[in-house]
């Protein structure tokens, strides 16, 4: 299992765009397929939602990817 550390300049980041941000995807529409799919899970139960907010102290694992999501502040 690989797990990348995401620092939220905000409030939150929408779950496509995050999967761009961290390199997993090229752009947001090719997260919102990755969504779309089903293989990915917010806190562990499937999220099938590609503009689902996600804010800090959420995980997101997307295959044997995890990514914790901090807030920068």
């Amino acid at each position: 299992m690989h797990e990348l550390e995401f620092e939220l300049d905000g409030d939150y980041v929408e779950l496509n765009q995050l999967l761009k941000l961290v390199g997993l995807c090229d752009s947001g529409g090719a997260g919102k397929a990755i969504v779309a799919s089903g293989a990915v899970s917010v806190d562990g139960e499937q999220e099938l939602r590609k503009t689902c907010k996600i804010h800090a102290g959420q995980v997101v694992q997307v295959e044997d990817i995890v990514i914790h999501v901090h807030s920068a502040e």
